[in-house]
């Protein structure tokens, strides 16, 4: 076992369960596995976030606070922006299962995610600001396009069985082109 340190043992956590709830979701992930992985123990698990819920919150919060401080949201270039999520997606796969299974197994949580929250809300806030600046379009409310813009640029994260052909005909550039090109059609004023 490594010294007691806080924040270390926080740290080693959240990096051990962004890893299993990557790979078996919120409902298959075991916390006895993730203690072991992190070098610690299931008590601390529940001493630093309650829950296994309330570690998955932890585990997205920490990816929202870590994505909010690259700046890439900006409502006045939505393509751009949807370029950005496809690429942070394809960088970081685990990033994207780990969203796929947020999708999947959100309402069964028992745990709030106020970053999750806030940062949609600011965002939210960003596309109507855009939108009465005559920036983007105001045919559609802004969380909808909000939750557009996230599912086309995070298509190919989630397709279901069958789609290899896709991924077969397109390199990732096209892939990435098709996104840019389908929010621009999307938010045109």
């Amino acid at each position: 076992m490594p010294p007691r340190d806080a924040d270390a043992t926080r740290t080693r956590l959240l990096t051990a369960a962004a890893a299993e709830f990557a790979r078996y979701g919120v409902a298959g992930a075991r916390v006895e596995r993730i203690a072991a992985a992190a070098q610690s123990n299931k008590a601390q698990i529940y001493h630093y976030f309650n829950s296994k819920d309330g570690l998955f919150a932890a585990v997205i919060g920490a990816h929202v606070e870590a994505t909010f401080a690259t700046d890439y949201f900006d409502a006045a270039a939505l393509p751009e922006t949807a370029a950005a999520i496809f690429d942070t997606f394809v960088d970081n796969p685990d990033l994207a299962r780990l969203a796929n299974w947020l999708r999947v197994e959100a309402t069964s949580l028992d745990a709030p995610m106020p970053a999750l929250e806030d940062a949609n809300a600011a965002k939210i806030r960003a596309i109507e600001k855009a939108q009465s600046d005559g920036i983007v379009t105001n045919r559609l409310p802004a969380a909808v396009l909000l939750g557009l813009i996230v599912t086309i640029a995070s298509a190919w994260t989630d397709l279901p069985p069958g789609f290899d052909m896709i991924e077969r005909d397109f390199t990732v550039a096209q892939q990435r082109e098709f996104v840019i090109e389908s929010v621009r059609r999307l938010v045109a004023p």
